[in-house]
């Protein structure tokens, strides 16, 4: 397809019939005067009255429980940068409708104008006040395309101050599916995370929240090299914000090339082509690659694997082992949302990280398989979902978004985390029943 082609179905696809991607759809008939009256007045002071007579029974009589605020300013949208909440929106809408297709969560995008500087950066502080006040509609917060450093403050002071789960998906989606993919290559190529040396091309968000989770996981903060536009974050360099700084590393190597140098593991947040055959050649013996930037990667897998490279994945759905945010936050929300979390802690993020490294490895039953063959012609048959053994391929290493054992699996760890770490409000008994349920609800 031709990009003439994929730009005129895009926005048909986009604008015919209604425009846009959602709409407000009701969970109760008003067909009747009596449902009207039900619904609206007189019927709905009832519930009013309950709610103030008790904060708590909001969960019980509103949607509250299912909805979650998909926030963004559109300052840091997909590859397309500092955009604007209103570029921002499609995007914001899209996200939605992935909640409500894979996890059953209903989701409302919200794009927020007038919270930049005079250089038409975040404002964090204006954000934060916006977000703060949206706490008695929703049940948890996803943050979007915000643009670092801000989107640091913006959340860890969000977490903070509010009792419902906060979640910023271009930091921690990309570091738990990347995480999994990472657990798997490492289990296929017999090295342990600890041992690892690590080269992180990307210091924005996403390399930085990355890197901060695979400590985590048990990798080495001495053993990280991370690199940014303009070469290795090292002691040495006296511009670097305080997320940069923890990662200032104590080498001589300034350049990408020279960071690579026996490097075990690579991942790429940064520029397309930037990493050569010879990179990887000077790599440690049967290094990682997850080049993850879109749409051109870093190195494009075949050329890696021609290298020496032992596993790939990018960021793109055309090639094996995408490093997809789906993977994570339908489930990790789902799970959050059924328990009343009050917060999505590292606990819960590593248990979504396990569960997604858990099921690559397990047995693709026939009917997952015919599924995944509906979803994945092609892959189907090149023989991707072939064996029934478990055994963990190099370009499975992480589950496909429309395996549809991810979103419960997910939600399951999840949950059962929130309760062992004492963020839950509610309790489930059993929790393979629940993961189960949570299963025949999205195949409604």
């Amino acid at each position: 397809m031709t990009q003439d082609e994929l730009k005129k179905l895009a926005l048909a696809y986009h604008h015919d019939k209604q425009p846009g991607k959602v709409a407000v759809v009701p969970t109760k008939p008003c067909e009747t005067g009596e449902e009207l009256a039900l619904a609206y007045t007189p019927g709905v002071a009832q519930p009013c009255l309950a709610i103030k007579e008790n904060k708590e029974n909001v969960w019980e009589y509103t949607s509250r429980g299912n909805l979650v605020a998909v926030v963004s300013d559109g300052t840091a949208v997909l590859g397309l940068g500092n955009i604007g909440p209103e570029a921002g929106l499609p995007v914001m809408e899209g996200k939605a409708v992935l909640f409500k297709h894979f996890a059953d969560i209903d989701a409302v995008p919200l794009c927020l104008g007038k919270v930049f500087n005079e250089k038409g950066r975040t404002d964090a502080a204006k954000v934060i006040e916006t977000v703060e006040r949206l706490e008695p509609t929703f049940g948890g917060i996803n943050l979007e395309d915000i643009g670092a450093p801000a989107c640091f403050e913006v959340e860890q002071t969000l977490k903070k101050k509010m009792n419902i789960p906060v979640f910023h998906d271009d930091q921690h989606g990309t570091a738990i599916i990347s995480l999994a993919a990472i657990l798997n290559a490492l289990k296929i190529v017999g090295k342990k995370i600890e041992e690892c040396r690590f080269v992180v091309n990307g210091a924005g968000a996403a390399g930085i929240s990355c890197s901060r989770f695979y400590l985590t996981a048990g990798a080495k903060r001495e053993n990280f090299i991370m690199c940014d536009s303009k070469g290795v974050i090292h002691r040495g360099r006296t511009d670097l914000n305080p997320e940069k700084a923890e990662f200032a590393a104590e080498t001589s190597a300034r350049t990408l090339e020279e960071a690579m140098k026996g490097a075990d593991i690579f991942l790429g947040f940064s520029a397309p082509n930037c990493v050569t055959p010879d990179m990887v050649r000077s790599m440690a013996k049967d290094p990682l690659i997850f080049a993850m930037a879109n749409p051109v990667p870093e190195i494009f897998p075949d050329v890696a694997l021609a290298a020496g490279a032992a596993v790939v994945g990018t960021g793109r759905s055309d090639f094996p082992n995408q490093i997809n945010n789906v993977l994570g936050f339908p489930g990790i929300f789902r799970g959050a949302l059924d328990v009343r979390a009050r917060d999505i802690n590292e606990a819960m993020k590593l248990a979504a990280a396990k569960a997604l490294a858990e099921l690559a490895a397990e047995p693709v039953t026939p009917e997952v398989k015919a599924q995944l063959a509906a979803a994945y012609p092609a892959d189907a048959a090149a023989g991707m979902f072939d064996g029934n053994d478990g055994k963990l391929k190099i370009d499975c290493v992480i589950p496909k978004p429309f395996d549809p054992r991810v979103v419960p699996r997910v939600a399951m760890r999840v949950a059962e985390a929130a309760m062992q770490t004492g963020v839950a409000q509610l309790k489930i008994d059993d929790l393979a029943a629940y993961e189960a349920s949570v299963a025949a609800r999205i195949r409604k």
